[in-house]
Order: C-alpha cells, then structure tokens, then sequence
C-alpha cells in the first residue's frame, strides 16, 4: 500500500459527485493514517476561500467543510498557483493551513517513492 496519497481534485460545484468523492477519499485516508496531500484545481479552487465550502451541497454525503477540516488536521492542502491567478486568489485570501504551490511541486510530491497519486 501506498504510504503517500496525493489527490487532485479538478471539480466542484460543477460536478458536485466527483468533487465530493475526493474530498471524502481524502478525509477517509487522513483519517485512516495515510499521508494525504489534497490539490485543489481548476472550480475547485473556490473551496480554498473561507466559508465556500460551506455553500457546496449535495445529498447524501458527508459534509464539503467537515471533510476539509479533516485533511487538513492530518494532511495538507494545496491550492494551484494557475487556478488561483485564474481566479485572483491570493494567499491573504485562503483558509489558514491551505498553501499556494505549482505544477513542479506537484510533479515532486507524485513522484515520491510509496506515493499514489488519484485524480478526480
């Protein structure tokens, strides 16, 4: 088994399953003791600003802000630098924990020994 998870979710709101099966994954391994690192890109990059989270729903899953809260207790969180320019998003402007990092450090982490890498 793999002792690192790195998962980039490319969805949100508009496509509330996929986003929310990566973030459940996550929280799931995280909370299962695996070394998760959650990348937010693309729409999903919205969820790197305080309180979005909360507007996402969808019915019968676990709640988007709780999951968020879960990896990042046990894991990091990292927001693409390209997705957050896209969108103007700073790091003053991200939830406390959540980092700003490009596609070199991206490459770094799956290319780790042990790691996995998922992408939703």
């Amino acid at each position: 088994m793999a002792k690192k998870l790195v998962i980039k979710v490319t969805a949100g709101a508009d496509a509330p399953e996929r986003c929310s099966q990566a973030f459940t994954v996550a929280a799931v391994a995280a909370a299962s003791g695996v070394d998760v690192s959650l990348w937010l890109t693309g729409e999903s990059a919205w969820f790197a600003l305080p309180g979005r989270a909360a507007e996402f729903e969808l019915p019968h899953a676990a709640p988007l802000p709780e999951l968020l809260e879960s990896v990042l207790a046990a894991g990091r969180v990292t927001l693409c630098t390209q997705c957050a320019a896209r969108r103007e998003i700073t790091e003053k402007d991200v939830i406390e924990g959540v980092r700003i990092a490009g596609a070199q450090v991206f490459v770094q982490e799956i290319m780790g020994e042990d790691t996995q890498a998922l992408v939703y």
